[in-house]
């Protein structure tokens, strides 16, 4: 059986590399609890090496125009529509999603590959005539090198598309880590590259944990980090990358509410509620998990979200009827089950266990699974655990509020600021709700706010570390630098020195 467990390594300077430490880690399928691979972790040499691959090939890249750069994005673009579904099948069989929940994953890392098509007409500058007498002045943006990005087991394809198409396309080098846990979308993703004509060296990944980690917070030829994960580690990177002089874009963790006002259709907002609660098992930065309910409106939806709570389809991803899959992890189905007990010992009220799930439903061969069903809890306070932090699983809270004043109180006191919705019907209030609310993206009946490719993405508070948000014009503007150069001829030039500040003249 060892032999038939799959040897998941590193894609580096165009080709595949064997790891070279003994060091590895068990790769799983979620739905049935079996081995299916061994993924090797890289140490701070093998890091260092594709750096080096990197670097040698970051002065042809960043060299070579930037429509030509493009028509590789174009070539990637084609193939990444072709093999779509055979990533989400990677995704499903790694991470535990649903297929349908996976190709949508992988259709909006498409839309950052589209928006990084056009790389021509962002990089285009800026260009003043005669800022003074003979002189001209104008801006270019450059790439900065060698870049990296760090990413999380919950959408192996989709966040690393927020980051190398918008680099890559704009002249950098990237290393990739992905998470150990669900590693093979990454290298399916970099085969594809190469086959779009990407040069050797100008996209790598390197399989790994912290020490891959660390290894690229300090090498002194990595100038800038991505990163999507937990508040701890993003905190982490952002520290300790910007004392190794790094640019760091880190982003972090969520509690995100729905709030729903009394004017609500409450068939609608119970409908968003489970598919954002409950959708790819609540492991998503913009999950609800924090139902806000004003007013009256808790006596008529609970009734119906515990009946739909009751009957959500938990099934393994391959089945097109399924709406929610399995935990991504035995760690992280022992962690949610802790703050569903820390929850009753804290006094919410539960009204929907997902630990009493019968796994027996879920599939053939599914026994061993990290199954869980929705828990659904009522009368959550803001002292709560299971309302202060992030649990990233299929656990929604209810909290009630009297009025809108309440509701962006609680919300705006919260250290997280990700993502946030507002269910109403009322304009003046989503008007003064989406003005006062203090998180980075807002959805007025939108349950999952996430901005489309051109927007960029972005909480506030502990939901980002660094002063860009992902993808978008501002990705644009991390992964460059901006240069002002100034020009005047001799005949323009005046007779003596001049010993004062320039000015224009």
């Amino acid at each position: 059986m060892t032999k038939q467990i799959a040897r998941i390594n590193h894609f580096v300077n165009g080709r595949p590399v064997p790891n070279a430490s003994n060091r590895c880690q068990q790769v799983t399928n979620p739905a049935t609890g079996a081995i299916s691979g061994l993924v090797g972790l890289a140490s701070t040499a093998q890091v260092g090496a594709a750096v080096a691959a990197a670097q040698a090939a970051f002065p042809v890249w960043s060299n070579t125009p930037p429509i030509r750069r493009a028509r590789v994005m174009f070539k990637f673009l084609q193939l990444l529509n072709e093999h779509k579904d055979e990533l989400a099948h990677l995704i499903t069989a790694e991470h535990g999603k649903v297929f349908t929940d996976a190709q949508g994953e992988v259709s909006r890392g498409i839309d950052i590959v589209e928006f990084a098509c056009g790389i021509s007409q962002l990089l285009k500058g800026d260009f003043t005539d005669q800022v003074s007498t003979g002189i001209d002045n104008w801006t270019l943006r450059q790439p900065l090198g060698v870049v990296a990005g760090i990413t999380p087991f919950n959408f192996p394809a989709m966040v690393p598309m927020w980051m190398f198409p918008v680099a890559i396309a704009a002249g950098n080098c990237f290393i990739l880590k992905p998470s150990p846990t669900d590693p093979s979308a990454s290298l399916r993703m970099a085969e594809l590259l190469s086959e779009a004509g990407l040069p050797d060296g100008v996209f790598n990944v390197v399989q790994g944990d912290k020490e891959a980690v660390d290894a690229l917070l300090e090498h002194p030829d990595v100038k800038a980090i991505s990163f999507v994960g937990s508040t701890p580690i993003a905190n982490y990177i952002y520290e300790t990358g910007a004392r190794h002089g790094k640019r760091v874009q880190a982003l972090g963790g969520a509690k995100n509410h729905m709030v729903v006002m009394p004017d609500a259709d409450v068939d609608q907002a119970v409908d968003a509620l489970v598919g954002a609660g409950y959708g790819s098992a609540g492991e998503r930065c913009m999950a609800i998990s924090v139902a806000v309910l004003v007013g009256d409106v808790a006596e008529r939806l609970l009734p119906k979200l515990v009946e739909r709570t009751k009957k959500l389809k938990v099934l393994a991803g391959e089945n097109l009827a399924a709406e929610m899959g399995p935990i991504v992890t035995r760690a992280a189905h022992v962690r949610i089950t802790g703050y569903i007990a820390q929850g009753v010992e804290e006094g919410a009220k539960l009204l929907v266990d997902g630990r009493d799930f019968d796994v027996s439903v879920t599939g053939e061969g599914c026994g061993d699974g990290f199954w869980m069903g929705g828990t659904l809890f009522d009368h959550v306070t803001p002292e709560m655990r299971i309302y202060k932090e992030e649990i990233f699983g299929p656990v929604l809270s209810c909290v009630r509020v009297q009025d809108l004043k309440q509701a962006v109180e609680l919300i705006n006191a919260h250290e997280f600021g990700n993502g946030v919705s507002c269910f109403t019907r009322d304009g003046n209030v989503a008007r003064e709700f989406g003005r006062r609310v203090e998180v980075g993206m807002v959805g007025i009946n939108v349950p999952i706010p996430v901005p489309m490719a051109w927007h960029g993405f972005g909480g506030w508070k502990r939901s980002l570390f660094g002063d860009m948000h992902a993808y978008g014009e501002e990705g644009l503007r991390f992964y460059t630098k901006q240069k002002s150069i100034m020009q005047r001829w001799p005949e323009s030039i005046g007779e003596g020195a001049e010993f004062v500040m320039p000015t224009a003249k």
